[in-house]
């Protein structure tokens, strides 16, 4: 029996965006039957604020589940509607922003390997209703950081890009959340990974 514990933001904490459905926490818990599943994350969290999270962390954990990246996004998403002549003055822009959660990002995972608790991270999805095509590519710099230092941590990767893929998969209360449709599609994602996915080869499998 394990006992897995969710960290993150609302791609895990989404019941909220679900009201009268089942959220992702309760979806894994009804899956993995003779496992625990502790839910960390938070709504509205950022990949700094994920050592809070860890301060809380049953001392019987036996698999972490990370997802954080999406709301740093969100907070630089100013970027690209700022009045610039020059182009490459919102690219410096981008640079410095995506350096600022490479940092956050990597010191996140630094407190996560601390654990030497087996740990599965996931992208961030960008099939999200509505998105701009603009948008779309500046997520692209963020998924770029997360899968390079998810792999310089020899995690396993689930890369909800593949997962969350269409309309269906998103609330129809907030367009950034995990419908009960695609939060299901992200459970048996996970449940596939904690029970297959061989931890002690300590190297990364991209899941999609």
């Amino acid at each position: 029996m394990g006992h897995v514990v969710l960290l993150g933001d609302s791609i895990l904490d989404n019941a909220s965006y679900v009201p009268g459905g089942s959220p992702v926490v309760e979806q894994l818990r009804s899956r993995l039957h003779d496992w625990r599943v502790t839910l960390l994350a938070r709504d509205g969290a950022i990949s700094n604020g994920v050592h809070r999270q860890l301060l809380q962390m049953p001392t019987d954990a036996t698999h972490l589940v990370i997802s954080a990246g999406g709301n740093d996004a969100l907070q630089a998403s100013p970027i690209l509607n700022s009045p610039v002549a020059d182009p490459r003055d919102m690219l410096a822009e981008l640079v410095s922003a995506q350096n600022d959660f490479r940092d956050d990002y990597r010191e996140m995972l630094s407190a996560i390997r601390a654990s030497r608790l087996p740990t599965i991270g996931c992208t961030i999805y960008d099939a999200i209703p509505r998105l701009h095509p603009i948008e779309r590519m500046a997520l692209s710099i963020f998924n770029d950081t997360i899968l390079r230092e998810l792999f310089a941590a020899n995690m396993p990767v689930l890369d909800l890009r593949f997962v969350c893929n269409e309309s269906r998969d998103y609330s129809s209360l907030s367009p950034i959340e995990p419908s009960e449709i695609g939060g299901a599609k992200i459970v048996r994602r996970l449940q596939q990974i904690l029970l297959d996915h061989d931890f002690s080869r300590q190297e990364t499998v991209v899941y999609t």
